[in-house]
């Protein structure tokens, strides 16, 4: 079962795929928002289903893929996550979680295309495994427990300006992480009783050569360990995304080229799709 948002930016229809049949969620739900998580969204989709209530949308295949999930009130990132990639970045491990925040505004749908201004001149990839909270998460007793927020998984490209996340951050990552449409999502939301987030590989390429191909085995902390240790001082709402770093092989590391116009920027997840981002140049 995944859930998908289907058709032009600001008009997207909320539908859920299921055995290859895509099924209209419009009788069930207005949109995939933080309320849809709040009121058991999912499971109400799977009673549905089980039903047979739910009728096949007309067209789907031709439409435009967005963002699986709408307006969430947070976007919450964890930096250095993977120990390779803490190294090629120069830094030690950490030992607590890195926090960072993106605006919701930057979210894109994950085939739209990535338009840079003329001076985000080292604009660099993420590959990340994404989450969304599906019940409210704060002070959470263990990481165990943790997972029982988790509504569902999907792939997402953490995309980063370095110089203004390094260089001109004045100590604050988010100002490189900011710009419009730097945070791909999708293309869809699986159900968090599907997917085992522990083992899932990711990768990356631009202009087909591979970039990143790690795991998640190799998560520094896990999706347990990160929302139990987070919410000891910040509350997560439904909806609420959290994406949980990004393995080594970015254009940071020095190995590779930052992006520029007429690259083409493609990652996935097993069991959770795959992105493709042509870059653009504006003037």
């Amino acid at each position: 079962m995944e859930l998908l948002r289907l058709g032009p930016i600001g008009h997207e229809i909320p539908v859920v795929r299921d055995n290859d049949v895509y099924y209209d969620l419009r009788p069930l739900t207005t949109d995939i928002t933080p309320e849809f998580f709040a009121d058991d969204g999912i499971g109400r989709v799977r009673t549905a289903l089980d039903e047979g209530s739910l009728v096949p949308l007309e067209g789907a295949e031709d439409l435009r893929i967005g963002a699986p999930v709408a307006r969430p009130s947070a976007v919450v990132c964890v930096g250095m996550n993977y120990a390779a990639h803490a190294r090629e970045a120069g830094a030690e491990p950490p030992a607590a979680p890195v926090v960072f925040f993106k605006m919701p505004s930057t979210i894109a749908g994950p085939y739209d295309a990535l338009e840079l201004p003329p001076y985000a001149t080292k604009a660099d990839w993420e590959v990340e495994l994404g989450l969304v909270i599906g019940s409210r998460a704060f002070r959470v007793a263990s990481a165990e427990d943790a997972y029982s927020h988790v509504a569902g998984y999907m792939l997402a490209n953490d995309l980063s300006e370095r110089r203004f996340q390094i260089e001109e951050s004045g100590g604050q990552w988010s100002k490189g992480k900011n710009l419009p449409g730097f945070t791909p999502l999708g293309p869809w939301i699986r159900p968090a009783a599907e997917v085992d987030p522990g083992s899932l590989r990711l990768r990356s390429w631009v202009n087909g050569d591979v970039r990143q191909d790690s795991s998640t085995r190799d998560l520094i902390f896990d999706v347990g360990q990160i929302i139990y240790l987070l919410s000891q001082t910040m509350p997560f709402e439904p909806g609420d995304v959290i994406l949980t770093g990004t393995p080594q092989g970015v254009a940071m590391s020095g190995k590779f080229p930052y992006l520029a116009a007429d690259d083409v920027v493609e990652m996935e997840i097993e069991s959770l799709g795959r992105h493709r981002q042509a870059v653009t140049v504006t003037q």
